[in-house]
């Protein structure tokens, strides 16, 4: 097909309204509407209104005179974020609001444990809770699309699957504890360059199959309260005015029943808003204010219209009982129980990609350790554009190391690189050449003198720690990353180390994909330990003395090189930046942003961008697979300090019918000599389909612990439906009954058991 042939076929899809499927969920919110009514009829159009735009920053009205209290909105997703000015970006500098910084959405996600998810959503929830907060903006699910997305770090994988299991955790455990959820970013969010502009299309299979399966599980099995329109387009339309999106889909075929909040500034139109689906337009009144009670008065909006939008409102607000003004904010935020979770999370986080006997690392001795690396020393809760979190504390890893070691080692410390900085001057505004070449020479002369000092630390010492990786200003919100490269020169650092002392272990503090082509053979071992949250350098050093095994899991595809990922293989990603962002253009309106921010206003001019997704349903290890295209860490990888024998493959029957579960089992056991967590992960190969499919798919995982010398049996359900296709004809989800094989493995590039049953 044409490009041209694709962009048509794939908008005609988008904007069939027919033949939608009936809806798959009834919502408990809907048992409060004879209470909401009760309420909607004593209110008045101008207190209705009122309901539907924001009040402040983080503020959408109530009704006072009725007693419904105003919704409280925090950022999420991985820590509540400090009081601010009502209506600025400026911290009111208070003690009490000290938070827990937990370990970012990639890390999470390495977790690959669903009840991990679910203890992480309680723990923000309860914190939320001290706030007097009622909606957490959270979490963020949209699939990885891209290596080099600014928010990869903040999202959870690339794989639907993964992304969904973990959503609905997320999402269970916060609501479970008296806050609604917002999902975000609904949909397609799948890159930060231009995403105030960009036009995406996309297929309605690949729609349906990959980028909206997380939304999906997260209201229909998690019941979420709320949603997060996106700031890109889908089809031409803005997501926060596409019916097909918010009505069609998310409310008639879903069955969700709360309320639709727009991005900051992400919302565009009044009728169209309001008709197809957004409630609430955050943080202003633009549209949802006098314009739409004028539209109202003019007959252009129907009051019952506004009534529905008032009542999914009414039905969250009735939902979660507000917090007293009088309770909030009289304690910490941030407390014990919910840093222990803080550091569950990330010590079951960290992936070790690969280990030449050098871990865990041996004290007997009393070695001098050297920990080279600026990452070593920075702390990741804040940094870059967008949510972040003033934390009571955030231990580093060298704090960690010196925590746990004690005088069993000698540690010494040399920063090795300067890290990278975050100004709105330097993301939006473009520099003069004379500028450029200055702070090259600036670079290059610090750069020497921090190489220098390194190489003198690693030359007195046993063995390097190399803290390397990326910070918050170099992955961030509004701005995708314009390769995977390690910044700041860490290659360069990494070969004169290794000039000096081979003897290396290399820790990347990174949210998303890197290229390893240089450090990986330098290293005798390289683990990622993700943006890890308060109690992030405790739990690497646990990892790295041999506490705890290493049990993080890669969710996403480490590739040999960026140009072999799908969307830069094919050309269908902008990589350039062709306006400021959206987000950044709000920030710099507020007194709080200074002249730095007012760098960062443009207009937004001309049409916006356009992403063909032509590489459909082939994202992350699904392109690699059906490419049979070599990586340099597959997907679901990752090793401990133990062994793991698989064995004993079988199902309980060999022929399954379309409303059947498989039920397969197999034999784990631990063959080495310490206590480890094996992720056993379960894909399946399509024999003789009907349709196209990828060369494999997840479709069940477990983390499973065993002693030494421990063994179990192992069962896990995969049931038919989940093995359905998006028929785009029929508009439904539709089987395709085939021979299929079943494989169990360690990755998607380490499959040790295969079985073969039929579909019928």
């Amino acid at each position: 097909m044409t490009e041209r042939g694709f962009i048509q076929a794939a908008i005609i899809v988008l904007l069939l309204t027919g033949c939608a499927p009936k809806m798959v969920h009834r919502s408990s919110l809907l048992d409060y509407d004879q209470q909401v009514d009760g309420i909607i009829a004593q209110m008045t159009l101008a207190e209705k209104v009122e309901m539907l735009h924001g009040k402040h920053m983080f503020v959408s009205a109530g009704v006072e005179r009725l007693g419904v209290a105003d919704m409280n909105y925090v950022d999420g997703p991985f820590g509540i974020r400090e009081e601010m000015q009502p209506d600025g970006w400026a911290s009111l500098g208070w003690e009490t609001d000290k938070a827990t910084f937990f370990p970012t959405g990639s890390a999470l996600a390495a977790t690959w444990s669903p009840e991990l998810a679910y203890a992480y959503g309680a723990a923000m929830a309860r914190e939320a809770r001290l706030r007097g907060k009622d909606m957490l903006l959270g979490p963020a699910i949209n699939i990885q699309r891209i290596p080099t997305g600014g928010r990869t770090y903040e999202y959870l994988s690339e794989d639907p699957f993964l992304s969904s299991r973990l959503a609905v955790g997320y999402s269970k455990g916060v609501q479970d504890n008296g806050v609604a959820v917002c999902l975000k970013h609904y949909a397609l969010n799948n890159q930060e360059n231009n995403r105030g502009t960009v036009n995406v299309i996309v297929e309605e299979r690949p729609l349906r199959e990959i980028y909206l399966t997380p939304f999906r599980a997260a209201v229909v099995e998690a019941d979420a309260y709320g949603v997060m329109a996106a700031y890109n387009k889908v089809g031409g339309w803005w997501c926060a005015e596409n019916d097909r999106l918010l009505n069609k889909i998310l409310r008639d075929e879903w069955g969700f029943a709360g309320m639709v909040v727009s991005d900051w500034n992400g919302t565009h139109s009044t009728v169209d808003a309001i008709t197809n689906g957004l409630n609430v337009e955050m943080p202003g009144k633009r549209y949802f204010g006098q314009a739409l009670l004028d539209s109202a008065k003019a007959g252009l909006v129907a009051e019952e219209l506004i009534n529905r939008r008032v009542r999914e409102i009414l039905r969250v607000r009735m939902a979660i009982k507000p917090v007293p003004k009088e309770e909030a904010n009289k304690e910490m935020t941030s407390q014990p129980p919910q840093q222990k979770i803080a550091y569950d999370v990330a010590v079951k986080s960290i992936v070790l990609l690969k280990n030449e006997g050098v871990l865990p690392l041996d004290l007997s001795a009393k070695p001098v350790i050297a920990v080279i690396g600026a990452n070593a020393v920075e702390t990741m809760g804040l940094g870059g554009m967008g949510a972040g979190v003033k934390t009571l504390y955030e231990v580093t890893p060298l704090e960690g190391l010196k925590n746990r070691v004690g005088d069993k080692a000698e540690i010494l410390y040399a920063q090795g690189y300067e890290p990278a900085t975050f100004s709105f001057a330097d993301m939006f505004r473009r520099k003069t050449a004379e500028e450029l070449e200055k702070r090259a020479r600036e670079k290059e002369a610090v750069a020497q003198k921090l190489t220098k000092e390194a190489v003198a630390v690693a030359s007195e010492a046993d063995i390097v720690l190399f803290i390397g990786g990326n910070n918050r200003a170099v992955e961030t919100e509004g701005r995708d990353r314009d390769d995977i490269a390690l910044p700041s020169g860490q290659d360069d650092l990494m070969r004169a180390i290794a000039q000096v002392n081979q003897n290396i272990v290399t820790v990347l503090v990174s949210g998303g994909p890197n290229d390893l082509n240089i450090v990986k053979p330098l290293s005798k071992a390289l683990l990622i330990s993700w943006f890890n949250g308060s109690e992030g350098g405790n739990a690497l050093a646990d990892v790295l003395l041999g506490n705890m095994s290493p049990s993080g899991r890669l969710p996403f595809t480490l590739p040999i090189q960026l140009e072999d990922s799908p969307a830069f293989a094919l050309g269908n990603y902008m990589t350039g930046r062709e306006h400021s962002d959206i987000f950044a253009n709000l920030v710099a309106e507020s007194e709080s942003a200074g002249k730095a921010g007012e760098n960062a206003m443009q207009a937004m001019q001309g049409d916006p961008n356009t992403a063909i997704y032509s590489e459909g349903s082939l994202v992350g290890y699904r392109w690699f697979d059906t490419k049979d295209m070599p990586v340099m860490y597959s997907f679901g990888h990752g090793l401990t300090y133990t062994t793991f024998e698989y064995a004993g493959l079988k199902t309980d029957r060999e022929k399954y019918g379309k409303n059947d579960v498989i039920a397969l089992s197999f034999e784990l056991k631990n063959t080495g000599a310490v206590a480890a967590d094996e992720v056993v992960q379960v894909y399946v190969h399509r024999i003789n389909p009907s349709v196209e499919w990828p060369s494999k798919e997840l479709k069940a995982f477990s983390r499973v612990s065993l002693d030494a010398g421990e063994s179990n049996w192992v069962t896990l359900d995969i049931p038919i439906k989940n093995l359905q296709y998006w028929n785009e004809a029929a508009h439904a989800w539709a089987d395709d009954l085939c021979d299929i094989e079943l494989l169990v493995g360690a990755s998607a590039g380490d499959i040790r058991l295969q079985k073969e049953i039929i579909l019928h």
